[in-house]
């Protein structure tokens, strides 16, 4: 893990998302009061081929490295965090373009407006039927479903009986089927404390045919029919940075805001503002600090993985491990961040016309989802310790 400076990335993509940064943060009470990114704003995002950088050049996407899509998702949330969420969700699912045959990848992904969502985890059953599978289940936490084009479903493969299909390494198989959005019957079952604008529904289906080619095995990086160093990370490694991109984001906006708010107000009853105060002018910095040097260990570890990986070394668990840990403490850190600046900002930040109020929410429900759990550092350790550990999270 390097001690190294932190190195920036020149990356028009990150440009193109610096130069919507005002127009998204101007969306941002639209999209919370309807909890889904506005139709201006997703054509502009689409405008901007935001929602192709996972995508293989082949389909005129950028395939895009672990840390500058971390960079993305960064300064989008400093804007509006369900934005950057979105957009997050979306480089995982755009990966899939990789494992899938090329007329069935161009059929998905092909439109300018093309997205993918899908829910968690393999909840659902596949049939093997003639050409494809049936699929039934239900799942949830599928970001972006609103303004997805397509929607994917990971399920595990059973027989006409509902007993497991063993793979070639006997353990259960598993599959990722996907189908166009109006097939699927959505729940509207997101109504939540934060990140409202991400419309993370659950959604359903029942015996729904799926043809083969739109099925890919995801996760395992022998079914690649397409070969470029962002393949060779699982989509875990890749939403481990993008979502703790997210939250360094969040807290970067939070304490921008918190230095605005400090050049006006001053506490009722204090003898100076906020900004003369030594005591809030000793917190300030520490919570800089602290955001600076999670920023840095997230940076140069995603960076130093990317540096082996684009050049042909194979992704060590080792390797896997680092990210996990380093995006996993930058997501806790920006917690951290973010409910110290709502407390400094005092009652201001109870007032939902400022932004202290969402923030505080949308960084709660970044913190909650699986990509920010403490128990990953359980499982780091137990690693660093010898022990064997769930690689499914690293």
């Amino acid at each position: 893990m390097s001690a190294e400076p932190i190195r920036e990335i020149d990356s028009t993509a990150l440009d193109r998302a610096r130069a919507l940064a005002a127009d998204i943060a101007q969306a941002g009470d639209a999209i919370e009061a309807g909890r889904a990114l506005t139709d201006d704003l997703l054509a502009a995002l689409h405008r901007a081929r935001l929602f192709r950088l996972t995508l293989p050049r082949w389909l005129s996407g950028e395939e895009l490295s672990p840390p500058e899509l971390a960079q993305v998702t960064e300064c989008v949330a400093a804007a509006d965090a369900s934005t950057a969420w979105c957009l997050g969700q979306a480089f995982g699912c755009g990966m899939s373009a990789a494992f899938m045959h090329r007329d069935a990848a161009a059929e998905v992904f092909g439109p300018d407006h093309a997205v993918l969502a899908w829910g968690a985890g393999a909840q659902g059953q596949a049939v093997p039927v003639s050409g494809g599978y049936r699929v039934t289940g239900e799942w949830k936490f599928a970001s972006g479903s609103y303004h997805a084009t397509w929607i994917g479903a990971h399920c595990k493969v059973v027989d006409e009986h509902g007993a497991a299909v063993l793979g070639k390494s006997g353990k259960p198989q598993l599959t990722t089927a996907l189908f166009r959005r109006e097939q699927v019957a959505m729940l509207d079952d997101w109504h939540v404390m934060g990140l409202r604008g991400t419309r993370s529904e659950g959604y359903r289906i029942d015996g729904l045919f799926v043809d083969e080619v739109l099925t890919l095995d995801r996760e395992t990086l022998e079914s690649r029919q397409y070969d470029a160093p962002l393949y060779r990370f699982p989509t875990t490694n890749v939403y481990a940075g993008s979502f703790s991109g997210v939250a360094l984001g969040v807290a970067r906006g939070a304490l921008d805001d918190l230095r605005a708010l400090a050049t006006h107000k001053t506490a009722r009853g204090a003898r100076s503002s906020l900004r003369d105060s030594p005591v809030f002018q000793t917190e300030l910095a520490e919570l800089e600090a602290q955001h600076a040097s999670a920023r840095a260990f997230q940076r140069n570890t995603l960076l130093e993985v990317w540096d082996g990986v684009e050049v042909g070394e194979p992704l060590s668990i080792d390797q896997r491990a680092q990210i996990r840990l380093a995006t996993t403490w930058a997501i806790r850190k920006s917690a951290e961040v973010v409910y110290a600046v709502h407390r400094m900002a005092g009652s201001s930040a109870i007032f939902s016309a400022l932004p202290f109020e969402r923030r505080f929410r949308d960084m709660h429900a970044v913190s909650q989802q699986v990509q920010g759990r403490a128990t990953n550092f359980e499982n780091v350790g137990r690693y660093l310790l010898g022990h064997q550990a769930d690689t499914l999270f690293m």
